[in-house]
């Protein structure tokens, strides 16, 4: 089968060095998959430890675009071109989640090793015929497939956001190996624990392992030494976070949204590059509810037109949206949407979601993450600002947006603390 081993398998290598992995060959005739081709491909050293692992379990800690997901992928379906009858699990949190990142990046890398065809994929059940092999996509959210067959291979992706008791239930029934990544931003987890268990070996690689991202992004992830130390050290360095400075603890996670809100509103993000994002808030007995409808990246205003309806968001529904995209809110007004400009006042909006129970929902597994890293900026004493980090808050300004904006209305007789 195709070995691909990086010229410098350091970890601590310079980015400079490791731009040597380039180019970094994988040739041979694919007959599993029915490939007969050469293929280019490379990988960083996140490919060696997996490929030179001997453990049943490998544990993947990394900061941002440190390549753990991309390069698990593909050593899995390098693995699985030299295997028969196989089956492998690709887990995380929520279908949507799913659907969005790992099987994107999956098809992404079966491209490029000239082995995807479309014919094999099964878009209702997310399953892959690789071969005599199976590769399944699988959520949490999907009780029955936890506890069905075994496995013999598992992939849990964002394992941060994954239950404990819903990962023991799939590494008890993977009999070969499980591999397991997440951004270290959670204080505690049963995923640090692994680490020290003697059927396990553990990695932590950072964006410096990673010689594929452009500067721009290199140069947005070391910007993050000056904004927050804590970012720096889970983002930058991959290292545990420390949680003193988070803005919101106060909220819990609830099963669905209530059916009997008192009010119903929707706050709206704009991006492209960056997510756009939707809140759904309701308002019951004191409490805010929210539920995350959209987030995702390269949405036109009108493609998130098509996107609000698809999701059961009416024209008429109240949507708080960020008042410096004009434009599109302009755009949303047009097409016949209730769109308004929200209330931009950061702190007040932090102080009004803090001043209530604030309940999100199961499905919202980015909101939840978002909510996780909120922090705010230190000084460099140490001592907390009354300024947020900006980073991965799409959803928490959308959240904003709607709760503080609409806290103001006649209709409602609350207080700003």
């Amino acid at each position: 089968m195709p070995k691909l081993i990086p010229e410098n398998a350091d970890p601590h290598i310079s980015r400079e060095t490791s731009r040597l992995t380039r180019g970094i060959k994988a040739a041979e005739e694919l007959v599993t998959v029915g490939v007969e081709k050469s293929v280019d491909i490379g990988t960083t050293v996140v490919y060696h430890y997996l490929d030179n692992s001997t453990k049943e379990i490998t544990i993947l800690q990394g900061g941002a675009r440190s390549g753990k997901t991309v390069n698990t992928l593909i050593w899995f379906c390098i693995k699985l071109m030299s295997e028969e009858d196989k089956i492998l699990s690709i887990c995380r949190a929520s279908l949507p989640t799913i659907r969005g990142t790992i099987l994107r990046d999956f098809k992404d890398v079966m491209l490029k090793l000239g082995a995807w065809d479309d014919n094999r994929f099964n878009q209702t059940q997310l399953t892959y015929e690789f071969g005599s092999n199976l590769v399944e996509f699988i959520s949490t959210d999907q009780p029955q497939k936890i506890r069905g067959r075994k496995r013999n291979y598992l992939y849990m992706n964002e394992a941060n956001e994954i239950e404990k008791e819903s990962a023991m239930q799939l590494i008890l029934r993977t009999t070969e190996k499980t591999v397991l990544d997440f951004n270290p931003s959670d204080e505690e987890g049963w995923f640090y624990d692994w680490a020290e268990k003697p059927e396990a070996d553990f990695y932590i690689t950072t964006y410096k392992d990673n010689p594929f991202l452009e500067e721009t992004l290199v140069k947005r992830i070391e910007s993050m030494q000056q904004a927050d130390d804590n970012y720096w050290r889970v983002f930058g360095l991959g290292l545990r976070g420390v949680s003193l400075h988070k803005i919101f603890t106060h909220w819990k996670p609830v099963g669905r949204f209530p059916e009997d809100c008192e009010d119903i509103v929707y706050g709206v993000d704009f991006g492209f590059n960056a997510p756009s994002a939707v809140v759904k808030v309701g308002f019951k007995d004191g409490k805010i509810f929210a539920h995350e409808v959209i987030y995702e990246k390269n949405l036109t205003t009108a493609d998130l037109m098509v996107r609000m309806e698809t999701e059961g968001i009416f024209k008429d529904d109240m949507l708080y949206c960020d008042a410096a995209a004009a434009e599109s809110i302009e755009e949303l007004m047009r097409g016949g949407w209730n769109a308004n400009k929200a209330d931009k006042d950061v702190l007040e909006g932090i102080r009004k979601i803090k001043s209530m129970p604030l309940y999100v929902t199961d499905f919202s597994v980015n909101f939840m993450s978002e909510l996780r890293g909120y922090c705010w900026k230190l000084d460099k004493n140490g001592v907390p600002l009354d300024v947020p980090v900006k980073y991965k808050d799409h959803l928490i300004d959308a959240c904003r947006y709607a709760v503080f904006t609409h806290s103001k209305s006649d209709q409602l007789d609350w207080f700003v603390i």
